[in-house]
């Protein structure tokens, strides 16, 4: 995942390990997103929508990496023992004066520790790891989402996303809701899953586009 993410911010800017992009502040604004999708507000009934809050934890994920690629210079081999190291580390979370017990919090409250973390420049693995159990979401599951949103992602770089051409809502709905769509219907095991994930964007974004 540390080499994939490498490749896509180097499309994105090659020099992007000293280009002093934000990483930590994007994993901000997706624990809020992910917030959003799981339901927090007190004064009114909502519904979990799971499959999309498993998607912004995935992207959280895609931040993550690429800050501890930046902590690592750009090393993927010391990216992964940091990565490593963050793992293995006790089940509680020190911030702000007082400890977090992960095990004792729900998923808005490790959202909100993800968030606040992010604000103070901290990246937990250990944390969105929790999270991730929470959400019913393993390693593997992340994977192979994290495969798929990476497709997507590409996807947006070739067709205009950083030039602010490409159209994200695709008849009415997220392109991040067709992907988990397209998803749901291949198997990840597939030797050509990416391809063919690559080829449903394609044709659902010209149908959306025509």
């Amino acid at each position: 995942m540390l080499t994939l993410q490498d490749r896509l911010n180097s499309i994105i800017n090659p020099d992007w390990v000293n280009g002093g992009a934000r990483f930590l502040r994007a994993a901000f604004v997706e624990s809020a997103e992910a917030l959003e999708h799981h339901g927090w507000k007190w004064w009114k009934k909502q519904t979990i929508d799971l499959p999309q809050v498993q998607m912004e934890l995935i992207d959280i994920l895609h931040f993550y990496l690429s800050h501890t690629l930046v902590s690592a210079a750009g090393s993927a081999p010391d990216a992964t023992l940091m990565l490593v190291a963050d793992l293995a580390s006790p089940e509680a979370i020190a911030l702000d004066g007082h400890t977090y017990r992960l095990p004792d919090l729900d998923v808005p409250q490790l959202l909100e520790l993800i968030g606040g973390l992010a604000v103070c420049g901290r990246a937990s693995y250990k944390t969105l790891e929790h999270t991730m159990a929470r959400c019913e979401l393993t390693w593997q599951d992340a994977f192979t989402q994290y495969v798929s949103k990476n497709v997507l992602n590409l996807f947006r770089q070739e067709n205009g996303y950083k030039t602010g051409t490409y159209v994200k809502i695709w008849q009415g709905e997220e392109d991040n809701v067709v992907l988990a769509r397209l998803m749901s219907a291949l198997d990840p095991a597939r030797p050509d899953f990416a391809d063919a994930l690559h080829a449903g964007l394609q044709q659902a974004y010209a149908e959306a586009t025509r």
